[in-house]
């Protein structure tokens, strides 16, 4: 059975992504900042467990990858889900607000692919995906600066993996889709239209169809988009 780890598992897009995974009868390492979130998918211990994890917390990081290769045995994905969005321009929002969401955005996926290396090269097909969003590939008045800027470093970290990892198997993916329907974006005015937002499972599929390719076929990006737009 392979083993993935995948970080805010418990809601949302990533209990969506968590379920679909299950489902595909992969192992589940859940990161959690609530570990009893995982209680909520009634998969047995043989197949699921939980970690505390807290993405602005650098110390949780390494503990969560070693504890889960001690519990499986082996790691072949990492799935860095977990992230916030803040409204930072040129006009609102506070340092505070661009260093967290540096902090969850870039610098937690960064410190769990560092762990995480070595065990996705031993298992010769490792897989990362990392949700990024179309706020990697351009920027979009009225949304915010802020968390493009962190979506497109988490694009050039997803590169830097693929690269480092590509002679040991290892391939590794940006997965950029446009709105989810998630608490994520509720209460964003301007948002896109419910009716017309990815769910959370279609974005589910996505990841398991990622993990499912050969090494021979390596997809560095895969964009969805919600919008018409020219470039994207």
């Amino acid at each position: 059975m392979k083993v993935v780890m995948i970080s805010g598992g418990g809601r949302g897009l990533g209990a969506a992504i968590t379920g679909k995974l299950l489902n595909e009868g992969w192992a589940v390492s859940l990161g959690l900042r609530d570990p009893g979130q995982a209680d909520a998918f009634g998969a047995g211990e043989a197949q699921l467990a939980a970690f505390p994890f807290d993405a602005t917390d650098p110390a949780t990081a390494a503990p969560w990858v070693e504890g889960t290769v001690e519990r499986f045995g082996r790691l072949d994905a990492l799935v860095n889900n977990a992230g916030i969005l803040r409204m930072v321009t040129f006009e609102t929002g506070s340092e505070d607000d661009l260093d967290a969401l540096w902090s969850v955005n870039v610098k937690a996926p960064f410190r769990l692919i560092r762990a995480a290396m070595p065990h996705l090269k031993r298992a010769g097909s490792g897989r990362i995906v990392n949700i990024a969003s179309t706020d990697a590939k351009r920027f979009r008045e009225g949304t915010s600066l802020g968390y493009a800027m962190t979506k497109h470093a988490l694009l050039a970290l997803t590169q830097a993996a693929r690269a480092e990892g590509w002679d040991h198997g290892l391939r590794a993916t940006a997965l950029c889709p446009g709105a989810i329907d998630t608490d994520l974006i509720a209460d964003i005015p301007g948002v896109t239209p419910k009716a017309d937002r990815l769910t959370p499972e279609t974005v589910a599929d996505m990841v398991a169809f990622l993990l499912a390719l050969p090494n021979q076929a390596s997809v560095p990006e895969l964009v969805a988009n919600t919008r018409k737009e020219s470039l994207i």
